[in-house]
């Protein structure tokens, strides 16, 4: 099942770094996808894969966050995941564009922030087709990835709340670009 699950991974990711370098619309800048290697990973652990259920927050509220550009990003406060990792309690909470949006977004930042990991944090986002299994959602830090502010300052991304801070290292998804 794991080979299964890291061979999906890999081919994954291969298929990343092809639309990266190839396709117009990559965030890599044009001048930089000729020498473009591909991204750089964590090795595929299979303990940051998650099947959780998420508390979902009775009341859902509009917050702003800012983007790395300081403009105001508009999210509802959806609810929460919480999770184990090295015996230590973490949660993270889940926005939404729209109440009524089936996508989650999760941004975070961890212990590998800024050292191993992009400096403003990465990102999860989980779609109910795909990453729910009955009542629970599967939170794989396995797919974490980074914003497209990332490769290239053309771009703006929301930044993390300091409530999506956890303090403990996620050594899963992907690293640094540079």
């Amino acid at each position: 099942m794991f080979n299964e699950y890291n061979n999906k991974l890999q081919n994954d990711r291969i298929a990343k770094n092809t639309y990266l370098k190839n396709e117009i619309n990559s965030p890599i800048p044009e001048e930089e996808r000729g020498g473009f290697k591909g991204l750089n990973y964590f090795p595929v652990d299979g303990k940051f894969r998650f099947e959780l259920e998420l508390i979902e927050f009775p009341d859902k509220i509009e917050i702003i966050i800012k983007d790395s550009k300081g403009n105001d990003r508009h999210f509802i406060k959806f609810g929460k995941f919480k999770f184990k990792i090295d015996d230590i309690e973490n949660q993270l909470i889940a926005y939404k564009s729209d109440v009524n949006d089936t996508r989650l977004f999760i941004p975070y930042k961890d212990k590998t922030t800024a050292i191993d990991s992009y400096g403003a944090g990465r990102y999860l986002d989980l779609e109910e087709e795909h990453d729910k299994v009955g009542e629970k959602w599967i939170l794989d830090f396995n797919l974490a990835y980074n914003p497209w502010c990332a490769y290239n300052s053309k771009y703006s991304c929301p930044l993390v709340p300091d409530e999506n801070v956890l303090n403990v290292a996620v050594t899963a998804g992907e690293k640094k670009y540079k």
